[in-house]
């Protein structure tokens, strides 16, 4: 059967607001699943972590939709479907196949090894350091009685870390980075496929990166921007225009919005699990096993759009047929059973999970992980020892999820920051 075919398809829910639940759901229904995408995209969802697994690396799995995708033609007959645009409709790393996506991840991949990252590390240490001190600010004023002030961690701690990271990396002025973050919060949020916020997130594409390649071109620097624009002007074969605006796209939102939600989603983890946050204090579990079981259990992209049958693929008794879309569920593929054990749905950083997808695997594999890594290794272990007794202010069934299938983080983190 294809998506083409008169068949149930079960609809994702455009909020993310159970993600654990819907993979659930959905791995009942067998290894691979026929979805419907917000504005009625039809696509498969693998449910399975071996599935995914095989999918992700087979040769016949493509990212183009230009040259793999059956529906890309009717894409401007159907104005709901504007919002996948912002995702496929790019030209980068994200959306080639074959040797285009070589050539593009070759211009950016050498900025991202161990070695380059491991001397970025102290520059983290220092912004992590300012930001607590900001944070120790607010705690010592107690204006709301016991407990001191209410802080949402995420707006001081774990959004402007990366955020700052990835700004200094790719030369981001200091006005322009309130509208880049405003920017991929949009993309980011699946809960509105009308034509009118797809239209305004491809305008604000447009404008907020197109300032950034004007500011750096006329004020080159010692950054990634500036090293992208070169490539373009002196190497034109090798970066167009369109590439040059959609691999900052990606790689300045990779860079920071995924590390933003793998650090809260850490420090929600350790604080809803005391036992295990102790056991981490003690030196029991290592931070390293804390960030591989939040990639696991919570991982920052939940699943990502899209990927296309090349040929015909059978997966069990059903075929993936060419040209068909499929969806990355990493969430789902943590949360299997199969794989990680009956327990699979519970957080626990003892489980030494670090053979875990998320951070893709193969030729697609995201080439900030160790920078997110490095981020994540600094910014956990310091907010614990400055903050001992950080609580969460809010009960857990309190915590709103972004408005997004793709992300898997929170709006908000309340915590007090002393007892």
């Amino acid at each position: 059967m294809t998506v083409t075919d008169r068949i149930d398809r079960i609809a994702i829910d455009p909020f993310g607001a159970d993600i654990p639940g819907e993979s659930a759901r959905l791995r009942a229904l067998g290894p691979i699943v026929p979805v419907e995408l917000p504005g009625g995209i039809p696509a498969w969802a693998p449910t399975g972590y071996d599935t995914l697994k095989e999918l992700i690396l087979d040769p016949q799995v493509s990212k183009d939709p230009r040259q793999h995708w059956r529906l890309w033609p009717e894409i401007a007959e159907r104005p709901s479907w504007g919002w996948i645009l912002n995702w496929v409709g790019v030209v980068n790393m994200l959306s080639t196949y074959g040797t285009d996506h070589t050539r593009l991840r070759k211009l950016v991949a050498p900025s991202f090894t161990q070695r380059r990252t491991e001397m970025m590390r102290p520059r983290v240490e220092a912004i992590t350091t300012e930001l607590l001190d900001s944070l120790d600010t607010l705690a010592k004023p107690v204006p709301l009685g016991e407990g001191g002030a209410v802080v949402d961690l995420k707006a001081g701690f774990a959004h402007p870390l990366p955020m700052r990271m990835i700004c200094e990396l790719f030369g981001v002025p200091e006005e322009l980075r309130e509208d880049t973050a405003k920017l991929i919060a949009a993309i980011m949020d699946t809960s509105d496929p009308s034509p009118e916020h797809a239209a305004f997130v491809q305008q604000q594409i447009d404008a907020v990166l197109g300032a950034l390649i004007a500011h750096r071109s006329e004020h080159p620097g010692d950054d990634l921007t500036t090293e992208l624009i070169r490539v373009r002007d002196e190497d034109g074969d090798r970066l167009s225009d369109e590439e040059l605006l959609h691999t900052l796209l990606l790689v300045i939102g990779a860079g920071f919005e995924t590390t933003v939600n793998l650090i809260g989603n850490a420090v929600v983890a350790l604080l809803t699990h005391p036992e295990q946050l102790a056991a981490v204090r003690s030196g029991e579990i290592g931070w390293d096993a804390v960030i591989d079981e939040t990639l696991r259990a919570h991982p920052s992209i939940a699943a990502l759009p899209l990927r296309f049958a090349v040929s015909d693929i059978k997966v069990g008794d059903v075929t993936i047929a060419a040209g068909d879309a499929i969806i990355t569920t990493y969430a789902a593929a943590g949360l299997d059973p199969v794989h990680y054990g009956p327990d699979a749905a519970s957080f626990d950083a003892a489980r030494g999970a670090d053979d875990h997808l998320a951070f893709g695997i193969g030729v697609h594999r995201c080439i900030g992980a160790p920078l997110a890594r490095v981020e994540a290794l600094t910014a956990l272990p310091a907010l614990f020892d400055r903050f001992p007794d950080l609580r969460l202010a809010v009960g857990d069934d309190e915590l709103r999820q972004v408005p997004s299938f793709i992300a898997f983080g929170w709006q908000e983190i309340p915590v007090r920051l002393r007892a």
